[in-house]
């Protein structure tokens, strides 16, 4: 068992820590990473904890993972360039598999995200995970909730729901057949965050937020934020084949809308605006306020802690 905190980060995290825009990494009392003239730093900070975000006995790799990833989606929500990231995990002992296998999740979300891990902290308690995540913005630009104008037309990028039909197979309450339970589960503990989208969108949307919480929540959060009122068609929503296949479809539109945890990102582009490619369009901004969603605004309130 290593001796103490510092050999933890050594042994498990320490080389993950390369990157283009890191001058200095793990091993000093803060990293440094570089900017490019005319950008500024944009930052974020999410923590998921055993038996509110993931289910306690999930492999130690996809909770690494998933934890990235679920930090990572901030940054595709305002089309910031990925920097690096710090970590700081809180754990009941120092398990060496688990811990081996932690960093294996971490290490492959590191890479694929392009999110060097370039600092953070150990301490003992309960399983907690906290990712920050750091990005660039060239100067004056940035996608905001704000910003939505009447007229705009609301899209989601991938499909909706596969995260809370994956957590519905992980606790017993959906038994598909075992290619969609495994797709499923995949995209509850796998998530993709749009990075590359969102540097994209940079160029013409107005408005855009990360579905974290659900549909009709973050896009009662985006119209709040405008100030403006958001309709959302359950018809056009876009339904993996693995969830389409669910023989209740107002269950599989239910999680889709309320279920949260896709880590999509949900935009308003203005009329002629190019759609990105895997793009749906599933709504429109209109004069008033709050979201709207005929025979589903139940679900408007989305998850919440407290």
């Amino acid at each position: 068992m290593p001796a103490d905190e510092f050999s933890l980060i050594a042994r498990y995290f320490s080389a993950f820590g390369a990157g283009p825009a890191v001058a200095l990494g793990v091993g000093d009392d803060c990293a440094i990473l570089a900017l490019e003239p005319g950008e500024r730093l944009a930052t974020s900070v999410d923590t998921v904890v055993a038996g509110v975000h993931f289910p306690p006995d999930s492999l130690p790799e996809d909770i690494g993972y998933r934890a990235v990833a679920a930090a990572a989606s901030d940054l595709a929500a305002m089309g910031a360039r990925p920097l690096g990231m710090t970590l700081a995990l809180t754990l009941p002992d120092a398990d060496e598999l688990w811990l081996h296998s932690f960093s294996q999740g971490v290490g492959a979300a590191a890479a694929a995200l392009a999110l060097p891990l370039v600092g953070g902290d150990t301490t003992r308690g309960p399983l907690t995970v906290s990712v920050q995540v750091f990005g660039a913005l060239p100067a004056g630009r940035a996608l905001l909730r704000a910003g939505a104008r009447v007229g705009d037309a609301v899209y989601v990028s991938g499909t909706l729901g596969d995260a809370a039909g994956g957590l519905a197979v992980l606790e017993g309450r959906y038994r598909p057949e075992p290619e969609a339970a495994e797709y499923l589960e995949q995209r509850f503990f796998r998530p993709l965050p749009r990075l590359q989208l969102g540097m994209l969108l940079l160029a013409e949307a107005h408005a855009a937020i990360d579905i974290s919480d659900g549909l009709l929540a973050d896009a009662g959060h985006l119209a709040a934020a405008s100030g403006v009122a958001v309709r959302l068609d359950a018809g056009r929503l876009p339904l993996s084949p693995a969830l389409a296949a669910h023989p209740d479809r107002d269950q599989a539109l239910r999680w889709a809308l309320g279920g949260g945890d896709d880590y999509e990102l949900c935009f308003c582009l203005p009329p002629g605006a190019t759609v990105p490619a895997g793009c749906t369009r599933v709504g429109e901004v209109l004069a008033g306020e709050g979201v709207l969603c005929p025979g589903f605004d139940e679900l408007a309130g989305g998850y919440r802690h407290f």
